[in-house]
């Protein structure tokens, strides 16, 4: 969509939260690059670029292919200073906001407008574009639909920076701040429940159609897909890989803390994570190992400010992993938690139940019901399709398209 169909507000969200010094310098900020350089150099590695949304333009669009090297960014850097030569800030303008990705398998800000809030980008509130301009910096991160409480804190960070750049007044940062946000998310979102499905059709369209024709010629593509039969595909891949998982054994805790420093900090970091984003039933999250109870046949785990209890039928699978003893042997099953755990392990834990009638006769109530989990290092994948004609009802290319591509 070009610029006149997009709200000046939404520009300037992007403007202040990527780049606030667009409209003053020729492709590259070389106030950004030194910080940044400094960053880098006292983390020893790249961790921030530094980009002007100039530069991000070129890595899109040119550079997407190359590593994460200070080589790509000096031809980031030459690229950008030709781009701004040949096309006016507008034109720059007008590629990055209608090509960028904004997470769910949306690129663009109409798309991502759609994605997110079922409307057009030229619909969209102040509040809601300043969730959209948090989004470039890690669009799975931010999330709204995944984590809502991450992209508020984020839409927040862009309404702070464009009241700085004086985009906006105090009383417009006021409002917005104060508007509630309703996500009304497109019904199909047909990339979100079938991504590997999804990018092959879209890969295939590419090498066949150009990016001109998929990307802005507002085609119709009608697949083979049976969406119940890609959602059970998907659930009993990751079932599949996660039983495997357990049967080759534990390999042990995330990591071990031996000191009251570091648990106390451990658990701070935690309890703040665990406000952002409450415990959900049937989540998979990180806690610590708070005590071992061999008489008791438990483990006590703390998420947060709140305690869990994690029984040992709930990771008798745990043992150490032994490619010679078969998983179904009885012997292969632990008999105490200590066989497995000690206490400050930091573990990965799925929250089966929440433990009611409790809080008030416990001065430290135990709230969740837990199970020992692992992160699958297996990959698997699924093809299902109609022998007599060909079609490909489902197709699952891994555990999670977020991780993998491949």
């Amino acid at each position: 969509i070009p610029l006149n169909q997009m709200p000046n507000y939404l520009i300037q969200a992007f403007v202040a939260a990527e780049d606030s010094r667009f409209f003053e310098h020729a492709g590259l900020d070389f106030q950004g690059i030194f910080r940044a350089f400094l960053k880098n150099l006292k983390a020893g590695e790249i961790q921030q670029g530094g980009s002007t949304i100039t530069q991000q333009v070129t890595k899109s669009l040119l550079l997407k292919n190359l590593k994460r090297t200070y080589r790509r960014k000096v031809r980031e850097a030459i690229l950008a200073l030709q781009l701004e030569k040949n096309f006016s800030k507008e034109h720059i303008l007008f590629l990055y906001l209608n090509q960028i990705y904004l997470g769910q398998g949306a690129y663009g800000v109409e798309e991502a407008a759609r994605t997110y809030f079922g409307k057009h980008a030229r619909e969209l509130t102040l509040a809601e574009v300043a969730i959209l301009a948090g989004l470039p910096k890690a669009p799975a991160r931010y999330s709204p639909l995944d984590h809502f409480m991450r992209a508020k804190q984020r839409q927040h960070y862009v309404l702070k920076r464009m009241k700085e750049e004086g985009f906006i007044s105090a009383e417009a940062y006021n409002r917005a701040m104060a508007t509630p946000i309703t996500l009304e998310p497109e019904r199909e979102r047909a990339f979100e429940k079938a991504p590997y499905f999804t990018a092959y059709i879209r890969e295939y369209l590419l090498g066949k159609y150009g990016k001109d024709l998929v990307y802005r010629g507002g085609l119709r593509v009608y697949t083979t897909l049976n969406l119940k039969m890609q959602q059970t595909a998907q659930q009993a891949l990751k079932k599949g890989l996660a039983d495997l998982d357990k049967r080759e054994g534990y390999r042990g805790p995330i990591r071990h803390l031996d000191s009251p420093e570091d648990v106390a900090a451990f658990v701070e970091k935690s309890a703040k994570s665990f406000s952002l984003n409450p415990v959900e039933i049937g989540a998979v999250v990180v806690g610590l190992v708070e005590k071992v109870e061999d008489n008791e046949g438990r483990v006590i785990v703390r998420l947060g400010n709140d305690l869990g209890i994690l029984a040992l039928a709930n990771m008798n699978w745990a043992r150490k992993p032994n490619p010679e003893v078969p998983y179904y042997y009885g012997s292969a099953k632990i008999d105490k938690p200590s066989e497995a755990l000690q206490k400050g392990d930091v573990i990965c834990v799925r929250v089966l139940e929440a433990i009611s009638g409790q809080k008030e006769e416990r001065e430290d109530p135990f709230r969740w019901r837990l199970s020992l989990e692992q992160g699958p290092e297996a990959q698997g994948a699924l093809l299902c399709m109609d022998p007599q004609t060909g079609e490909v009802k489902a197709m699952v290319g891994g555990r999670d398209y977020e991780k993998s591509q491949f």
